[in-house]
């Protein structure tokens, strides 16, 4: 009989499968398609102060074994969000869910994350310091130790929820600034956010992507994701949260094996609705090839 079971910061999951924010929406619409309690837990869309647009269009560029995206962050605001996203999700989900959260500035992020914390449905909160689409906020906030410190601790300072904050790999090194978060009170840490790229349209001999530039993500950034998270592991006493390009069972165990205590999948759900329904049903099966009885003991076996 192979436990499934992991832990963060106090939230037990069934399992370590959580679909990442911004591929799963608010998860009603998967909830057509299968029972999304089969989940470990799910982070829902980035979601700000006010509404949200997003970027420009075109937004979304194909890759090989990846996408690039630039959404931008659109959502309908943080009290939509509480009023009407969160009441239909109860309909579907029972369990807790990780609320991903941006601001515009340091008041913005804290004060969304206030407005969250009265909400018994999240679980814990996910702070994007790193997205990579918008010209202004998070991206400056996750490149630089200092900053990603005074961030976090101004968020511990208005929430209740344990804070995992979202790094990005776009920087000479995650460590620094891994150690800074922690040492800010960061009850956790998510990793890695999209890498930087962009695609040319060769007949028009310009960019594809109307911001130009986006967050390179799928199957091909997983040995940097795998890599980072294993330098961080080294560094830190607080969770971890592996991301990027993870799409079978054997990527799970991969990322648990390099320190990560739970996963987001992301860019899967986009190519398969049902990518995460497949990875938690081959999860046990996978364990049992590897002679695996319990997923908290293989959490950074590889160091």
């Amino acid at each position: 009989m192979t436990d499934t079971r992991v832990n963060l910061s106090g939230l037990e999951l069934d399992n370590p499968i959580i679909p990442a924010s911004g591929t799963f929406g608010y998860g009603y619409e998967f909830a057509e398609l299968y029972d999304i309690n089969i989940l470990g837990s799910f982070s829902f869309k980035g979601t700000t102060v006010e509404p949200c647009f997003g970027n420009p269009t075109p937004r979304i560029a194909e890759c090989t074994s990846g996408l690039i995206n630039s959404v931008g962050f659109q959502n309908p605001g943080v009290e939509k969000v509480i009023n009407e996203e969160l009441p239909k999700l109860k309909k579907c989900f029972d369990k807790k869910v990780i609320a991903n959260v941006y601001g515009f500035s340091p008041e913005e992020f804290a004060e969304c994350c206030k407005r969250l914390d009265t909400q018994e449905q999240v679980g814990i909160l996910e702070v994007n310091i790193s997205c990579p689409n918008l010209h202004k906020g998070g991206a400056n906030y996750g490149t630089d130790a200092d900053s990603a410190y005074q961030i976090t601790k101004l968020i511990k300072q208005s929430t209740t929820k344990p804070v995992y904050v979202k790094l990005t790999p776009n920087v000479t090194d995650i460590v620094s600034i891994a150690k800074a978060c922690e040492e800010a009170g960061a009850d956790g840490l998510s990793l890695i956010n999209t890498l930087f790229g962009m695609r040319i349209d060769v007949a028009k001999r310009k960019p594809i992507i109307a911001n130009k530039m986006g967050g390179f993500s799928g199957p091909a950034i997983f040995p940097v994701a795998l890599r980072m998270v294993y330098q961080v592991y080294e560094a830190v006493k607080i969770p971890i949260i592996g991301i990027g390009g993870i799409s079978s069972a054997k990527d799970v165990i991969e990322m648990m094996l390099a320190g990560a205590s739970a996963v987001e999948i992301g860019s899967a759900n986009l190519v398969d609705p049902y990518a995460c329904k497949r990875i938690v049903e081959d999860l046990p099966k996978e364990m049992e090839k590897y002679n695996i009885q319990s997923l908290k003991s293989i959490i950074g076996g590889a160091h």
